[in-house]
C-alpha cells in the first residue's frame, strides 16, 4: 500500500498485506483500517505514524470494499465469493473505536460492490452485483428490508446516494450505463451510456456534476434537477484509468493509471488539469 503527499510524492510503502482494497483513516487516533482480500479475508489496523500493522481481524474470504458510518463509527466490510451458485454473503461490521468484529449482515447473492449510507446513519444502500439488484438495509435491525432490480445494465459497480434529491446513481458494465433510480421506491428515472470498463463514479454536489471513470474516458453529466440530467463531455484519460477519487475540498478528480500497461507521460498530467479547469 503506497502513501503519497498531495503533490504526488511517494512517502512510504506499507507492506504485509495480501490484496489490500479499501482504506479508512481515523484522524482522532492517527490510524488506518485496511480491508485485505487475500486467500483469507481480513482487516488490518495500521499505525499512521510508523506505518506498522498493529492488529488483524480474520474475516470470511472475498473481502473487498467497505463503507464507514460516522454516526455509529462502524465500518461495513464486504466479503463474498466468485462462485455463482453461492446464495448469500455477508457484510462484516467492524467497530472502529475498539477495532472488533461486532456482527454481520446477510445479503442476497454471492457478491456485492459499492455502498452508501444516509446522513442519519440508519439506512444502507448496496449494489447486489450477484443478483443485479439494489439492496436496502436497515442498520438498526441489520436486515435487508427491500430489493430493487437494476434495469438496462449488469455487473454493477459504483453507487452514489444523492440524498437531497432522493436519487441513487448506479453504474454497470454490461452494457456500460449510468442508471438513476428513485431512492424511495427504486423506480427508474433516467439512464445514459458511459465509458467502458467503468469502476468509480462521483457526485460533485456543489456543481451538480457526475463523473463516471472508465478505461480511456471519463464521462461527465450535469444534474438539472432530480429527474433530468444531461451529458456534458467525454474526457480522454488513459488505458484502464477507471479507479479514481474525487476530493471536493481541492476541486480535484484524480485517476490511477496502471504504469506497466501504459506509463503515464507528462501530457496525462496536463490532460487531468485541463479537465478540472473545464468543469470548474
Amino acid at each position: 500500500m503506497e502513501v503519497f503527499d498531495l503533490d504526488g510524492n511517494r512517502v512510504h510503502s506499507i507492506t504485509g498485506f495480501g490484496q489490500p482494497h479499501a482504506a479508512l483513516f481515523l484522524p482522532e487516533v492517527n490510524q488506518l483500517i485496511v480491508t485485505d482480500g487475500d486467500d483469507f479475508g481480513m482487516v488490518e489496523l495500521v499505525d499512521g505514524k510508523n506505518y506498522k500493522i498493529l492488529r488483524t481481524i480474520k474475516l470470511p474470504s472475498g473481502v473487498d470494499g467497505a463503507v464507514y458510518n460516522p454516526v455509529d463509527h462502524y465500518y461495513y466490510v464486504e466479503s463474498g465469493s466468485d462462485e455463482a451458485t453461492v446464495k448469500t454473503h455477508v457484510l462484516n461490521i467492524i467497530d472502529t473505536k475498539t477495532f472488533t468484529h461486532v456482527g454481520d449482515i446477510t445479503l442476497p447473492g454471492n457478491h456485492s460492490e459499492a455502498m452508501a449510507i444516509d446522513h442519519a446513519g440508519k439506512k444502507l444502500y448496496v449494489n447486489l452485483t450477484g443478483v443485479n439488484e439494489i439492496g436496502v438495509v436497515d442498520l438498526q435491525s441489520r436486515k435487508v428490508v427491500n430489493t430493487w432490480p437494476v434495469p438496462e445494465t449488469k455487473k454493477t459497480n459504483s453507487l452514489v446516494l444523492d440524498e437531497p434529491s432522493q436519487r441513487l446513481l448506479i453504474t454497470g458494465r454490461t452494457p456500460p450505463k449510468l442508471v438513476v433510480l428513485n431512492a424511495a421506491d427504486g423506480k427508474p428515472v433516467m439512464s445514459f451510456s458511459i465509458s467502458g470498463l467503468n469502476d468509480d463514479m462521483w457526485f460533485d454536489a456543489a456543481h451538480k456534476r457526475i463523473y463516471a471513470t472508465g478505461t480511456e474516458t471519463t464521462t461527465v453529466f450535469e444534474q438539472e434537477d432530480a429527474d433530468h440530467y444531461k451529458h456534458l463531455a467525454d474526457v480522454p484519460t488513459g488505458f484502464r484509468a477507471k479507479t479514481s477519487i474525487f476530493v471536493p475540498e481541492l476541486n480535484r478528480l484524480m485517476w490511477r493509471f496502471p504504469v506497466k500497461a501504459n506509463p503515464m507521460p507528462s501530457w496525462h498530467c496536463r490532460s487531468m488539469t485541463w479537465f478540472l479547469e473545464l468543469v470548474h
